[in-house]
């Protein structure tokens, strides 16, 4: 079993920066890959960046360019650094961990945090 917890989230005005932070613990071992989603009130979950084992990465197009995603593995965590910050960006933000496979769909992820709320104000 895999445990994650986010940090990091808050308000800021558009054009500002955050960065969150997942920290990752329990069968480490067996993620293949990690990813950074978030969620609107009344929208689905959508992905937003997710990264693999050898730090090859992807985004969705609405965050490409303004937010990266890098994980240190010795110290078990996730991060996601978000910049040029819009109010569209504004939701709960979580991390996941996929054994298995290495993409945006939030459906294949197996393990999850709780979240963080990430608000811009324009």
């Amino acid at each position: 079993e895999v445990q994650l917890v986010e940090s990091g989230g808050g308000s800021v005005q558009t054009g500002g920066s955050l960065r969150l932070s997942c920290t990752v613990s329990g069968y480490t071992y067996s993620i293949y890959s990690m990813g950074w989603f978030r969620q609107a009130p009344g929208k689905e979950r959508e992905g937003v960046a997710a990264i693999k084992s050898d730090s090859t990465a992807i985004y969705a197009d609405s965050v490409k360019g303004r937010f990266t995603i890098s994980r240190d593995n010795g110290k078990n965590t996730l991060y996601l650094q978000m910049n040029s910050m819009k109010p569209e960006d504004t939701a709960m933000y979580y991390c996941a961990a996929d054994r298995w496979r290495f993409n945006l769909y939030s459906g294949s992820y197996d393990s999850w945090g709780q979240g963080t709320q990430v608000t811009v104000s324009s």
